[in-house]
């Protein structure tokens, strides 16, 4: 065990996870730790539109940033969901909506109602039981209200976030350093290490300054400038489950309003996303260079685009997967230096968060224990691999096969946990969340749904509701999201009352 206490705290990279950490440490540390943050105007950051998970809303509230001014300085707009597109077969559209899918009958989950009354031939399609999956194709939004009944689906929505990263980073950066976060500008040129343990003792400045601190924080993205470069913590790839290797992406001209939700279309190669934010939409290209050039794939993105494309699409290069040890001796990884998972659900800013609080839950008191990293490793490794098979499963759960890259997704072989689910959830409905994974219940059965993954059976107590009851139950759970969708504002002009960004060449108000 390393006995030297943590004072000084050293970010390695800016971003939007350098700049996560370092506002989040500043403010539930305090003053008990140095925190400094190390970054390169020159190198830059891998700056897009960004989609989110609902759990952000728990990171600004613990920052106490206001949603509103959030959302303005960032530009953003709000999400209940993602649509696909083309994913089960061409022609398929699904919403993987958040929050509640309609409410359980007694002890019968929501889902196997739904799937007795399919049976019965009086079920309507699953998203028409979610408030999130009927508001979202209907441009509809609006946060919980606090003037209904607590049981009313309007007071409980759940939401998250688009919105432009690189003005997130900055908004944090402002934050952090108001509360003592000090930036040093400046390209790294080697770390030192210890010779007795091969810790991390410093940082070495191109112009000879060196860095020192207990606690390294590599935020430096794929480099990995310490957990890989310097401490060599290795990499489990994970590309034979999630071939796609490349991504394009490009912003456009907004069209029309911005919809409150994320799009994912299947394409010959991968998949294309969309995410709309105040004054512009961000698009991109997730694809396999093994089925696709450079060049087939960014003409592929440019011609699916809403409006004129406001530069040429930014190639980016990765390899799914996460580093054998993300915590290594006294450097943490975050973001896209602890591994790399596509952003197929939005899961990329929630890591980052998910880190963070792993790593303030588990933090030295002495020293570096073996012990807690030895937890956090153990931790974030099976958090990942759930995300992992939850990602996998889209590409699996298809019924294509007009194209080698899908023909190639639905017969490849899948790890055995995922294999466990999808026979579960085939065999009866059933799904069990294990203890602290990210995806629910109720994420995993839409997605399945969606793909055509149809359980042979029901649960037996389903089978118990009498049917005429079923019916009338189904009916009022229905009609009651559909009134409150009704009473939704668009979403439109809900930013517009409420969050709307300065509109670019505005004169300022008086």
């Amino acid at each position: 065990m390393n006995e030297q206490a943590i004072r000084n705290i050293v970010i390695v990279g800016g971003g939007t996870a350098g700049w996560m950490a370092a506002a989040a440490f500043a403010r539930v540390l305090g003053h008990a730790c140095r925190i400094r943050l190390v970054e390169s105007e020159e190198i830059g950051t891998v700056g897009v539109g960004e989609a989110t998970v609902p759990h952000l809303k728990l990171f600004n509230n613990l920052l106490g940033i206001d949603e509103t001014e959030f959302v303005r300085q960032t530009h953003g707009t709000f999400k209940l969901g993602i649509q696909f597109n083309d994913w089960g077969q061409v022609g398929d559209s699904y919403i993987h909506g958040f929050g509640d899918l309609g409410h359980d009958l007694g002890l019968v989950p929501f889902h196997q109602c739904w799937l007795r009354a399919r049976q019965l031939g009086f079920a309507g399609d699953l998203g028409d039981y979610s408030i999130n999956t009927l508001a979202a194709p209907r441009g509809r939004f609006m946060a919980s209200a606090s003037d209904v009944p607590r049981h009313s689906p309007l007071a409980n929505i759940a939401y998250a976030y688009h919105f432009d990263s690189g003005r997130y980073a900055r908004y944090l950066r402002g934050y952090a350093e108001a509360r003592g976060v000090q930036r040093t500008e400046g390209r790294i040129a080697h770390a030192r290490l210890r010779p007795d343990n091969g810790f991390v003792d410093a940082v070495v400045m191109e112009g000879g300054e060196a860095i020192e601190g207990e606690l390294f924080i590599d935020c430096s993205g794929f480099r990995g400038l310490l957990i890989e470069q310097a401490l060599h913590a290795g990499y489990d790839d994970w590309s034979h489950w999630l071939p796609c290797d490349r991504a394009l992406a490009v912003g456009c001209e907004k069209t029309g309003p911005a919809t409150p939700y994320t799009r994912s279309t299947a394409r010959p190669a991968g998949w294309q996303w969309r995410i709309p934010l105040q004054h512009r939409t961000g698009n991109g290209y997730v694809y396999s260079s093994a089925h696709v050039s450079d060049d087939e794939a960014a003409a592929t993105l440019l011609a699916n685009l809403d409006g004129q494309p406001l530069g040429d699409p930014r190639p980016l290069r990765f390899t799914t997967g996460l580093r054998r040890k993300v915590w290594d001796r006294n450097v943490v990884a975050l973001g896209l230096a602890s591994g790399f998972m596509e952003p197929l659900e939005s899961t990329s800013i929630y890591l980052i968060q998910s880190g963070i609080a792993k790593l303030l839950n588990l933090f030295p008191r002495e020293g570096i224990s073996p012990v807690l990293v030895d937890r956090y490793n153990e931790q974030t490794r099976f958090e990942s691999e759930r995300i992992r098979d939850f990602l996998i499963l889209h590409y699996h759960a298809t019924r294509r096969g007009d194209m080698p890259f899908w023909e190639q997704c639905r017969t490849m072989d899948i790890p055995a946990s995922l294999k466990d689910n999808i026979a579960l959830f085939r065999d009866s409905g059933r799904f069990f969340r294990n203890a602290e994974e990210m995806f629910a219940q109720v994420s995993w059965v839409q997605v399945m749904i969606g793909q055509g993954i149809v359980p042979t059976g029901v649960h037996p107590l389903a089978d118990q509701i009498p049917p005429h009851e079923l019916e009338g139950f189904m009916k009022h759970v229905r009609g009651v999201i559909a009134d409150c969708v009704g009473a939704m504002p668009a979403h439109e002009a809900f930013i517009a009352r409420h969050c709307a960004a300065p509109v670019p060449g505005a004169p300022m108000p008086a």
